[in-house]
């Protein structure tokens, strides 16, 4: 007689008829009813197994008795930030203000930069700018010759391509512009770095020590600049001197700096260090801010 605390109902999916049985089946007091191997004939016998049968429970039949447990729901991780898109807008969804400053750049010369002035603009048909000025001179512009212009506001620099469509002399010096068919703006953020190539000189003191560098990327805080040698370690402070162009004025800044990070390059011809700028003049300051956003927007 089997255990009857150990007893549990038949399993439809495991009797049928003409199936031999693989356990003995017993009723709910553990009288034997079909010892196992025995082989169901009818239909009826089969019914009656059903109502009144029970088998031995085992170590299977409690795996499958436990509730299954859904895996935890993996979320996926979350997508990086894309980095920002160009937006296309209309010259008339810009808030531009008279006066704003526009740099000037012909198309096809990239050394041809002037700065002039906005004036206004007759929506449909012309944008009127400044005559552009170099030494205190008026520069002849052609008619029909094609420029980009690039302006910054805030965080947003804005490009669009004109063509010069008529230059005005009296009762002063200005000139109309074709009205653009689209303004291209894009944001640079405050960490933005400009990818250069300007030679440097780098400066330390105890020991005294000097040499030449390359920046290869400038931002308002700092640089990466290549040494040939390793010539100061990581905290150590000195001075950078190097001349950037702006808007087609070249001038030699000086600005202090601390080095936060020394490694050999990937080709191990040299070393890059990056440096934090420090206490940067508020002319300075001007000055890099221009020619970084000026780079940017020539490379977007």
């Amino acid at each position: 007689m089997a255990d009857r605390t150990a007893l549990i109902p038949l399993s439809k999916t495991e009797f049928a008829v003409g199936k031999t049985t693989q356990r003995s089946i017993y009723d709910r007091h553990g009288k034997l009813l079909l010892t196992s191997g025995a082989t169901i004939e009818t239909l009826h016998q089969l019914n009656n197994l059903f109502e009144q049968g029970y088998v031995q429970k085992s170590e299977w039949d409690e795996v499958l008795a436990k509730p299954k447990v859904a895996p935890p729901v993996q979320k996926p991780a979350p997508a990086p930030e894309p980095p920002p898109k160009d937006v296309i807008s209309q010259m008339d969804d810009v808030r531009w203000y008279v006066g704003e400053t526009l740099h000037m750049q012909a198309l096809n010369e990239s050394d041809t930069r002037f700065v002039v002035k906005l004036i206004g603009y007759i929506k449909g048909k012309s944008v009127l700018v400044t005559a552009p000025v170099i030494d205190g001179k008026y520069v002849l512009i052609r008619d029909g010759q094609v420029f980009v212009l690039r302006a910054f506001q805030g965080k947003k620099a804005f490009a669009f391509t004109v063509t010069a469509v008529k230059s005005v002399f009296t009762p002063h010096p200005y000139l109309h512009l074709s009205y653009p068919k689209q303004v291209v703006s894009s944001l640079i953020r405050n960490d933005a770095r400009a990818s250069v190539k300007i030679i440097a000189s780098v400066s330390l003191e105890n020991p005294e020590r000097t040499a030449a560098a390359t920046i290869i990327d400038l931002s308002l805080g700092g640089c990466s600049a290549i040494l040939k040698q390793a010539v100061a370690e990581k905290k150590e402070s000195g001075v950078m001197s190097f001349k950037i162009n702006v808007v087609g004025n070249e001038g030699l800044l000086s600005v202090n700096f601390i080095i936060r990070s020394v490694a050999p390059t990937e080709e191990a011809d040299g070393y890059r260090y990056g440096l934090e700028f420090l206490n940067v003049s508020q002319q300075n300051k001007l000055i890099l801010s221009a020619f970084v956003h000026q780079t940017i927007a020539e490379q977007i």
